[in-house]
Protein backbone atom coordinates (compact mmCIF):
# COMPACT_ATOMS: atom_id res chain seq x y z
CA UNK A 1 0.00 0.00 0.00
CA UNK A 2 2.81 2.44 0.90
CA UNK A 3 4.59 1.62 -2.37
CA UNK A 4 1.42 2.43 -4.33
CA UNK A 5 1.05 5.66 -2.34
CA UNK A 6 4.64 6.73 -3.11
CA UNK A 7 4.34 5.82 -6.77
CA UNK A 8 1.14 7.86 -7.06
CA UNK A 9 2.79 10.88 -5.42
CA UNK A 10 5.78 10.50 -7.76
CA UNK A 11 3.46 10.33 -10.77
CA UNK A 12 1.50 13.40 -9.64
CA UNK A 13 4.73 15.39 -9.29
CA UNK A 14 6.09 14.12 -12.60
CA UNK A 15 2.88 15.06 -14.43
CA UNK A 16 2.87 18.47 -12.82
CA UNK A 17 -0.53 17.95 -11.19
CA UNK A 18 -0.98 20.62 -8.55
CA UNK A 19 -3.80 21.80 -6.36
CA UNK A 20 -3.98 23.95 -3.27
CA UNK A 21 -6.80 21.69 -2.08
CA UNK A 22 -5.55 18.52 -0.37
CA UNK A 23 -8.92 16.84 -1.00
CA UNK A 24 -8.42 17.27 -4.74
CA UNK A 25 -4.98 15.65 -4.61
CA UNK A 26 -6.45 12.76 -2.63
CA UNK A 27 -9.17 12.40 -5.23
CA UNK A 28 -6.61 12.35 -8.05
CA UNK A 29 -4.39 9.62 -6.69
CA UNK A 30 -7.32 7.87 -5.01
CA UNK A 31 -8.81 7.55 -8.46
CA UNK A 32 -5.54 6.08 -9.71
CA UNK A 33 -5.68 3.45 -7.00
CA UNK A 34 -9.33 2.67 -7.79
CA UNK A 35 -8.97 2.76 -11.57
CA UNK A 36 -11.35 -0.01 -12.58
CA UNK A 37 -13.92 1.27 -15.03
CA UNK A 38 -17.55 0.22 -14.64
CA UNK A 39 -20.01 -0.21 -17.48
CA UNK A 40 -23.67 -1.17 -17.89
CA UNK A 41 -24.15 -4.25 -20.06
CA UNK A 42 -27.72 -5.30 -19.30
CA UNK A 43 -31.05 -3.69 -18.41
CA UNK A 44 -34.33 -5.14 -17.21
CA UNK A 45 -37.48 -3.20 -16.32
CA UNK A 46 -40.93 -3.89 -14.92
CA UNK A 47 -42.77 -0.57 -14.92
CA UNK A 48 -46.14 1.16 -15.20
CA UNK A 49 -45.32 2.19 -18.78
CA UNK A 50 -43.97 -1.12 -20.07
CA UNK A 51 -41.81 -4.14 -19.35
CA UNK A 52 -38.39 -4.81 -20.82
CA UNK A 53 -35.79 -2.31 -21.98
CA UNK A 54 -37.29 -1.58 -25.40
CA UNK A 55 -40.90 -1.22 -24.25
CA UNK A 56 -39.93 0.96 -21.31
CA UNK A 57 -37.69 3.25 -23.35
CA UNK A 58 -40.14 3.60 -26.25
CA UNK A 59 -42.88 4.62 -23.80
CA UNK A 60 -40.59 7.18 -22.16
CA UNK A 61 -39.61 8.60 -25.55
CA UNK A 62 -43.27 8.86 -26.53
CA UNK A 63 -44.20 10.63 -23.29
CA UNK A 64 -46.63 7.91 -22.24
CA UNK A 65 -48.26 8.21 -18.82
CA UNK A 66 -48.70 5.05 -16.75
CA UNK A 67 -51.06 6.72 -14.27
CA UNK A 68 -54.70 5.70 -13.97
CA UNK A 69 -57.40 4.98 -11.39
CA UNK A 70 -56.42 2.24 -8.95
CA UNK A 71 -57.72 -1.24 -9.75
CA UNK A 72 -56.03 -3.20 -6.98
CA UNK A 73 -58.33 -2.20 -4.11
CA UNK A 74 -61.45 -0.16 -3.40
CA UNK A 75 -60.53 3.53 -3.07
CA UNK A 76 -63.96 4.82 -2.01
CA UNK A 77 -62.68 6.06 1.36
CA UNK A 78 -59.29 7.33 0.10
CA UNK A 79 -58.56 10.93 -0.82
CA UNK A 80 -56.18 9.76 -3.55
CA UNK A 81 -57.64 7.26 -6.02
CA UNK A 82 -54.91 7.13 -8.67
CA UNK A 83 -51.56 5.43 -9.09
CA UNK A 84 -49.12 4.13 -11.69
CA UNK A 85 -49.79 0.40 -11.39
CA UNK A 86 -47.84 -2.36 -13.10
CA UNK A 87 -50.21 -4.05 -15.56
CA UNK A 88 -50.10 -7.00 -17.95
CA UNK A 89 -47.51 -8.75 -15.80
CA UNK A 90 -47.37 -12.52 -15.31
CA UNK A 91 -44.65 -13.61 -12.90
CA UNK A 92 -44.92 -17.24 -14.02
CA UNK A 93 -43.16 -16.23 -17.23
CA UNK A 94 -40.06 -15.77 -15.08
CA UNK A 95 -40.36 -18.13 -12.11
CA UNK A 96 -42.16 -21.36 -11.24
CA UNK A 97 -45.69 -20.84 -9.88
CA UNK A 98 -44.90 -22.68 -6.63
CA UNK A 99 -41.85 -20.49 -5.99
CA UNK A 100 -43.78 -17.36 -6.91
CA UNK A 101 -46.28 -18.10 -4.13
CA UNK A 102 -43.40 -17.85 -1.67
CA UNK A 103 -42.41 -14.36 -2.83
CA UNK A 104 -43.92 -10.93 -2.27
CA UNK A 105 -44.93 -8.94 -5.32
CA UNK A 106 -41.89 -6.67 -5.00
CA UNK A 107 -39.70 -9.77 -5.34
CA UNK A 108 -41.72 -10.88 -8.38
CA UNK A 109 -40.82 -7.61 -10.05
CA UNK A 110 -37.14 -7.93 -9.11
CA UNK A 111 -36.86 -11.52 -10.37
CA UNK A 112 -38.53 -10.65 -13.67
CA UNK A 113 -36.38 -7.55 -14.23
CA UNK A 114 -33.24 -9.52 -13.36
CA UNK A 115 -34.01 -12.24 -15.88
CA UNK A 116 -34.60 -9.55 -18.52
CA UNK A 117 -31.31 -7.83 -17.63
CA UNK A 118 -29.29 -11.06 -17.80
CA UNK A 119 -30.80 -11.86 -21.18
CA UNK A 120 -30.12 -8.31 -22.39
CA UNK A 121 -26.49 -8.62 -21.25
CA UNK A 122 -26.18 -12.10 -22.80
CA UNK A 123 -24.70 -13.08 -19.46
CA UNK A 124 -24.69 -16.72 -18.37
CA UNK A 125 -24.01 -16.81 -14.66
CA UNK A 126 -22.88 -20.44 -14.76
CA UNK A 127 -19.93 -19.34 -16.89
CA UNK A 128 -18.82 -16.71 -14.35
CA UNK A 129 -16.87 -16.83 -11.14
CA UNK A 130 -19.76 -16.68 -8.68
CA UNK A 131 -17.49 -15.36 -5.94
CA UNK A 132 -16.80 -12.26 -8.02
CA UNK A 133 -20.47 -11.56 -8.77
CA UNK A 134 -22.74 -9.80 -6.28
CA UNK A 135 -26.20 -8.33 -5.77
CA UNK A 136 -27.01 -4.88 -4.41
CA UNK A 137 -30.63 -3.77 -4.49
CA UNK A 138 -32.71 -0.97 -3.07
CA UNK A 139 -36.23 -1.14 -1.63
CA UNK A 140 -38.05 1.36 0.54
CA UNK A 141 -40.87 -0.74 2.01
CA UNK A 142 -40.06 -4.30 0.94
CA UNK A 143 -42.87 -6.84 1.28
CA UNK A 144 -45.58 -4.56 2.62
CA UNK A 145 -48.34 -6.40 0.74
CA UNK A 146 -47.39 -9.64 2.49
CA UNK A 147 -47.29 -7.81 5.83
CA UNK A 148 -50.85 -6.53 5.36
CA UNK A 149 -52.22 -9.88 4.20
CA UNK A 150 -50.66 -11.85 7.03
CA UNK A 151 -51.71 -9.32 9.67
CA UNK A 152 -55.29 -9.70 8.46
CA UNK A 153 -54.98 -13.46 8.89
CA UNK A 154 -53.61 -13.01 12.38
CA UNK A 155 -56.54 -10.77 13.38
CA UNK A 156 -59.28 -12.80 11.71
CA UNK A 157 -58.05 -16.39 12.05
CA UNK A 158 -55.40 -16.42 14.78
CA UNK A 159 -51.61 -16.92 14.89
CA UNK A 160 -51.74 -20.50 13.69
CA UNK A 161 -52.90 -19.34 10.26
CA UNK A 162 -49.98 -16.98 9.64
CA UNK A 163 -47.86 -18.37 6.80
CA UNK A 164 -44.49 -19.93 7.65
CA UNK A 165 -43.21 -17.99 4.65
CA UNK A 166 -44.41 -14.66 6.06
CA UNK A 167 -41.01 -13.44 7.31
CA UNK A 168 -38.89 -14.47 4.29
CA UNK A 169 -41.53 -13.00 1.97
CA UNK A 170 -41.80 -9.71 3.83
CA UNK A 171 -38.26 -8.68 4.74
CA UNK A 172 -36.67 -6.05 2.52
CA UNK A 173 -33.50 -8.00 1.75
CA UNK A 174 -35.27 -11.03 0.30
CA UNK A 175 -35.45 -9.80 -3.30
CA UNK A 176 -31.66 -9.54 -3.26
CA UNK A 177 -31.45 -12.94 -1.61
CA UNK A 178 -33.68 -14.50 -4.25
CA UNK A 179 -31.62 -12.99 -7.07
CA UNK A 180 -28.46 -14.46 -5.58
CA UNK A 181 -30.07 -17.88 -5.29
CA UNK A 182 -31.33 -17.63 -8.86
CA UNK A 183 -27.99 -16.56 -10.34
CA UNK A 184 -25.37 -18.10 -8.06
CA UNK A 185 -23.91 -14.67 -7.24
CA UNK A 186 -21.88 -15.30 -4.06
CA UNK A 187 -20.02 -12.02 -3.53
CA UNK A 188 -21.45 -9.00 -1.74
CA UNK A 189 -25.23 -9.21 -1.27
CA UNK A 190 -26.86 -6.19 0.32
CA UNK A 191 -30.11 -4.25 0.34
CA UNK A 192 -30.08 -0.48 0.69
CA UNK A 193 -33.05 1.03 2.52
CA UNK A 194 -32.84 4.80 2.14
CA UNK A 195 -36.44 5.57 1.20
CA UNK A 196 -36.74 7.09 -2.28
CA UNK A 197 -32.95 7.21 -2.66
CA UNK A 198 -32.62 3.43 -2.28
CA UNK A 199 -32.30 2.53 -5.97
CA UNK A 200 -29.69 5.19 -6.68
CA UNK A 201 -27.72 4.33 -3.54
CA UNK A 202 -27.75 0.69 -4.64
CA UNK A 203 -26.34 1.55 -8.08
CA UNK A 204 -23.70 3.80 -6.54
CA UNK A 205 -22.61 1.23 -3.95
CA UNK A 206 -22.48 -1.49 -6.63
CA UNK A 207 -20.34 0.82 -8.77
CA UNK A 208 -17.95 1.24 -5.83
CA UNK A 209 -17.81 -2.54 -5.27
CA UNK A 210 -16.50 -3.03 -8.80
CA UNK A 211 -14.17 0.00 -8.65
CA UNK A 212 -12.51 -1.43 -5.55
CA UNK A 213 -12.07 -4.91 -7.03
CA UNK A 214 -14.57 -6.62 -4.72
CA UNK A 215 -16.56 -7.85 -7.71
CA UNK A 216 -16.39 -8.11 -11.50
CA UNK A 217 -20.16 -8.18 -11.94
CA UNK A 218 -22.92 -6.60 -9.85
CA UNK A 219 -26.65 -7.08 -10.27
CA UNK A 220 -28.13 -3.83 -9.00
CA UNK A 221 -31.17 -1.56 -9.00
CA UNK A 222 -34.37 -1.47 -7.00
CA UNK A 223 -37.79 -3.07 -6.58
CA UNK A 224 -40.98 -1.85 -4.96
CA UNK A 225 -44.67 -2.85 -4.73
CA UNK A 226 -46.19 -0.23 -2.41
CA UNK A 227 -49.66 0.16 -3.93
CA UNK A 228 -51.55 -1.39 -1.01
CA UNK A 229 -54.34 -0.06 1.22
CA UNK A 230 -52.16 0.51 4.29
CA UNK A 231 -49.34 2.17 2.37
CA UNK A 232 -51.81 4.37 0.52
CA UNK A 233 -53.63 5.32 3.69
CA UNK A 234 -50.38 6.45 5.27
CA UNK A 235 -49.36 8.64 2.37
CA UNK A 236 -52.90 10.04 2.10
CA UNK A 237 -52.80 11.00 5.77
CA UNK A 238 -49.53 12.84 5.12
CA UNK A 239 -51.24 14.72 2.28
CA UNK A 240 -48.21 13.90 0.15
CA UNK A 241 -50.01 12.52 -2.92
CA UNK A 242 -51.86 14.21 -5.74
CA UNK A 243 -55.64 14.29 -5.50
CA UNK A 244 -56.13 15.16 -9.16
CA UNK A 245 -58.37 12.10 -9.37
CA UNK A 246 -60.38 13.32 -12.35
CA UNK A 247 -57.25 13.70 -14.47
CA UNK A 248 -55.01 10.69 -13.73
CA UNK A 249 -52.80 11.04 -16.80
CA UNK A 250 -52.10 14.68 -15.97
CA UNK A 251 -51.68 14.28 -12.22
CA UNK A 252 -47.90 13.90 -12.06
CA UNK A 253 -46.63 17.31 -13.19
CA UNK A 254 -43.13 18.01 -11.84
CA UNK A 255 -42.04 21.65 -11.73
CA UNK A 256 -45.49 22.86 -12.84
CA UNK A 257 -46.92 25.68 -10.72
CA UNK A 258 -50.11 23.67 -10.06
CA UNK A 259 -48.41 20.45 -8.90
CA UNK A 260 -50.21 19.09 -5.86
CA UNK A 261 -48.31 15.98 -4.80
CA UNK A 262 -46.67 12.84 -6.10
CA UNK A 263 -48.36 9.89 -7.79
CA UNK A 264 -47.33 6.51 -6.42
CA UNK A 265 -45.78 4.03 -8.83
CA UNK A 266 -44.30 0.55 -8.57
CA UNK A 267 -42.03 -1.89 -10.38
CA UNK A 268 -38.37 -2.78 -10.65
CA UNK A 269 -35.29 -1.72 -12.55
CA UNK A 270 -32.22 -3.96 -12.74
CA UNK A 271 -28.86 -3.06 -14.24
CA UNK A 272 -25.96 -5.42 -14.86
CA UNK A 273 -22.75 -3.57 -13.99
CA UNK A 274 -19.42 -5.02 -15.10
CA UNK A 275 -15.78 -4.15 -14.85
CA UNK A 276 -14.87 -2.86 -18.31
CA UNK A 277 -12.23 -5.45 -19.20
CA UNK A 278 -14.51 -8.24 -18.00
CA UNK A 279 -17.24 -6.95 -20.31
CA UNK A 280 -14.91 -6.51 -23.28
CA UNK A 281 -13.38 -9.96 -22.84
CA UNK A 282 -16.76 -11.60 -23.29
CA UNK A 283 -17.79 -9.32 -26.15
CA UNK A 284 -20.60 -7.59 -24.27
CA UNK A 285 -22.51 -4.67 -25.77
CA UNK A 286 -22.05 -1.65 -23.52
CA UNK A 287 -24.96 0.68 -22.84
CA UNK A 288 -23.12 3.39 -20.88
CA UNK A 289 -20.42 3.89 -18.27
CA UNK A 290 -20.89 4.73 -14.58
CA UNK A 291 -18.34 7.35 -13.55
CA UNK A 292 -19.40 9.12 -10.34
CA UNK A 293 -21.41 8.72 -7.14
CA UNK A 294 -22.35 10.99 -4.27
CA UNK A 295 -24.37 10.21 -1.15
CA UNK A 296 -25.26 12.68 1.62
CA UNK A 297 -27.85 13.39 4.29
CA UNK A 298 -29.71 16.58 5.18
CA UNK A 299 -29.84 15.87 8.94
CA UNK A 300 -32.77 18.27 8.94
CA UNK A 301 -36.30 16.77 8.88
CA UNK A 302 -38.02 13.39 8.55
CA UNK A 303 -39.82 14.29 5.32
CA UNK A 304 -39.02 17.83 4.13
CA UNK A 305 -35.81 18.48 2.18
CA UNK A 306 -33.32 20.90 3.68
CA UNK A 307 -33.86 24.56 2.68
CA UNK A 308 -32.57 25.36 -0.80
CA UNK A 309 -31.79 21.66 -1.32
CA UNK A 310 -28.48 21.96 0.54
CA UNK A 311 -28.06 18.19 1.01
CA UNK A 312 -28.96 17.36 -2.56
CA UNK A 313 -26.51 19.97 -3.78
CA UNK A 314 -23.72 18.29 -1.83
CA UNK A 315 -24.62 14.90 -3.31
CA UNK A 316 -24.40 16.32 -6.84
CA UNK A 317 -21.12 18.07 -6.10
CA UNK A 318 -19.63 14.92 -4.56
CA UNK A 319 -20.65 12.85 -7.59
CA UNK A 320 -19.15 15.40 -9.98
CA UNK A 321 -15.91 15.44 -7.97
CA UNK A 322 -15.90 11.64 -7.82
CA UNK A 323 -16.12 11.54 -11.62
CA UNK A 324 -13.27 14.04 -11.92
CA UNK A 325 -15.46 16.46 -13.86
CA UNK A 326 -16.31 20.13 -13.89
CA UNK A 327 -20.01 20.97 -13.48
CA UNK A 328 -20.09 22.31 -17.04
CA UNK A 329 -19.52 18.78 -18.37
CA UNK A 330 -23.00 17.63 -17.35
CA UNK A 331 -25.47 17.80 -20.25
CA UNK A 332 -28.61 16.34 -18.70
CA UNK A 333 -30.11 15.83 -15.25
CA UNK A 334 -32.79 13.23 -14.62
CA UNK A 335 -34.24 15.03 -11.64
CA UNK A 336 -35.88 13.51 -8.61
CA UNK A 337 -38.78 15.79 -9.62
CA UNK A 338 -41.61 14.32 -7.55
CA UNK A 339 -44.33 16.88 -8.39
CA UNK A 340 -44.48 18.01 -4.76
CA UNK A 341 -44.21 21.72 -3.89
CA UNK A 342 -41.09 21.59 -1.71
CA UNK A 343 -39.09 18.96 -3.56
CA UNK A 344 -39.26 20.56 -7.00
CA UNK A 345 -38.55 24.03 -5.65
CA UNK A 346 -35.54 22.97 -3.56
CA UNK A 347 -34.11 20.60 -6.16
CA UNK A 348 -34.18 23.47 -8.64
CA UNK A 349 -32.37 25.65 -6.08
CA UNK A 350 -29.81 22.89 -5.51
CA UNK A 351 -29.11 22.58 -9.23
CA UNK A 352 -28.56 26.34 -9.45
CA UNK A 353 -26.18 26.32 -6.49
CA UNK A 354 -24.05 23.55 -8.01
CA UNK A 355 -24.07 24.59 -11.67
CA UNK A 356 -24.34 28.39 -11.53
CA UNK A 357 -25.08 29.85 -14.96
CA UNK A 358 -24.71 26.39 -16.54
CA UNK A 359 -27.94 25.42 -14.75
CA UNK A 360 -29.79 27.41 -17.41
CA UNK A 361 -28.09 25.69 -20.36
CA UNK A 362 -28.28 22.05 -19.32
CA UNK A 363 -31.46 19.98 -19.76
CA UNK A 364 -33.47 18.83 -16.73
CA UNK A 365 -36.45 16.47 -16.80
CA UNK A 366 -38.46 14.20 -14.54
CA UNK A 367 -39.54 10.83 -15.90
CA UNK A 368 -41.74 10.48 -12.80
CA UNK A 369 -44.21 12.54 -14.82
CA UNK A 370 -44.75 9.26 -16.73
CA UNK A 371 -43.90 6.41 -14.35
CA UNK A 372 -45.15 7.98 -11.14
CA UNK A 373 -42.91 7.72 -8.09
CA UNK A 374 -41.67 4.14 -7.81
CA UNK A 375 -40.20 4.88 -4.33
CA UNK A 376 -37.21 2.57 -3.72
CA UNK A 377 -37.21 1.51 -7.39
CA UNK A 378 -37.38 5.09 -8.70
CA UNK A 379 -33.63 5.65 -8.84
CA UNK A 380 -33.15 2.40 -10.74
CA UNK A 381 -35.75 3.23 -13.38
CA UNK A 382 -34.37 6.77 -13.69
CA UNK A 383 -30.79 5.55 -13.86
CA UNK A 384 -31.86 3.28 -16.71
CA UNK A 385 -33.56 6.22 -18.46
CA UNK A 386 -30.38 8.28 -18.04
CA UNK A 387 -28.17 5.54 -19.48
CA UNK A 388 -30.48 5.03 -22.45
CA UNK A 389 -30.62 8.79 -23.03
CA UNK A 390 -26.84 8.68 -23.51
CA UNK A 391 -26.96 5.57 -25.69
CA UNK A 392 -29.77 6.84 -27.89
CA UNK A 393 -28.99 10.56 -27.97
CA UNK A 394 -32.46 11.42 -26.68
CA UNK A 395 -33.49 13.49 -23.66
CA UNK A 396 -36.86 12.47 -22.15
CA UNK A 397 -39.54 15.06 -21.53
CA UNK A 398 -41.27 16.27 -18.40
CA UNK A 399 -44.87 15.73 -19.47
CA UNK A 400 -47.97 17.55 -18.13
CA UNK A 401 -46.12 20.87 -17.82
CA UNK A 402 -48.61 23.71 -18.38
CA UNK A 403 -48.07 26.48 -15.82
CA UNK A 404 -44.61 28.00 -15.28
CA UNK A 405 -43.48 28.39 -11.68
CA UNK A 406 -41.17 31.41 -11.20
CA UNK A 407 -39.21 29.44 -8.59
CA UNK A 408 -38.72 26.57 -11.04
CA UNK A 409 -37.22 28.31 -14.03
CA UNK A 410 -34.83 25.83 -15.68
CA UNK A 411 -35.07 23.98 -19.00
CA UNK A 412 -37.34 21.07 -18.00
CA UNK A 413 -37.68 19.69 -21.57
CA UNK A 414 -41.40 20.28 -21.33
CA UNK A 415 -43.95 17.93 -22.89
CA UNK A 416 -41.83 16.68 -25.76
CA UNK A 417 -38.50 14.82 -25.69
CA UNK A 418 -35.46 16.13 -27.48
CA UNK A 419 -33.11 14.36 -29.89
CA UNK A 420 -29.64 15.46 -28.80
CA UNK A 421 -26.23 13.85 -28.40
CA UNK A 422 -25.08 14.09 -24.79
CA UNK A 423 -21.90 12.94 -23.05
CA UNK A 424 -22.77 13.00 -19.34
CA UNK A 425 -26.07 12.47 -17.54
CA UNK A 426 -26.67 12.92 -13.82
CA UNK A 427 -29.50 11.17 -11.95
CA UNK A 428 -30.78 12.45 -8.59
CA UNK A 429 -32.77 10.71 -5.87
CA UNK A 430 -33.87 12.35 -2.62
CA UNK A 431 -35.58 10.38 0.15
CA UNK A 432 -37.49 10.77 3.39
CA UNK A 433 -35.08 10.97 6.30
CA UNK A 434 -32.91 13.39 4.35
CA UNK A 435 -31.22 10.79 2.11
CA UNK A 436 -29.67 12.18 -1.08
CA UNK A 437 -27.98 10.16 -3.81
CA UNK A 438 -26.55 11.07 -7.20
CA UNK A 439 -25.04 8.87 -9.90
CA UNK A 440 -23.31 10.13 -13.04
CA UNK A 441 -23.35 8.17 -16.29
CA UNK A 442 -21.12 8.71 -19.33
CA UNK A 443 -21.71 7.91 -22.98
CA UNK A 444 -19.51 4.93 -23.84
CA UNK A 445 -17.42 5.47 -26.95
Amino acid sequence: MMLCFCLNIHLILKLGIYSEKPDEILRIFGGMAMNKRVVITGIGVVSPVGHGKANFWNAIKEGKSGVDRITRFDTADFTCKIAAEVKDFDVTQYVDRKEAKRMDRYTHYAVAACRMALEDAKLKMEELDGEKAGVLLGSGVGGIETLEEQHSKLVSKGPGRVSPFFIPMMISNMAAGQLAIMTGAKAKNLTVVSACASGTNAIGDAFRAICSGEADVMITGGAEAPITPLSFAGFCSMKAMSTRNDDPKGASRPFDAERDGFVMGEGAGILILEELEHALNRGAEIVAEVVGYGSTNDAYHITQPAPEGEGGARAMKDAIDDAGLRPEAIDYINAHGTSTPYNDKFETAAIKSVFGEHAYTLAVSSTKSMTGHMLGAAGAAEGIASALALKDGFIPATINYENPDPECDLDYVVNEGRQKEIQYALSNSLGFGGHNATVIFKKYI
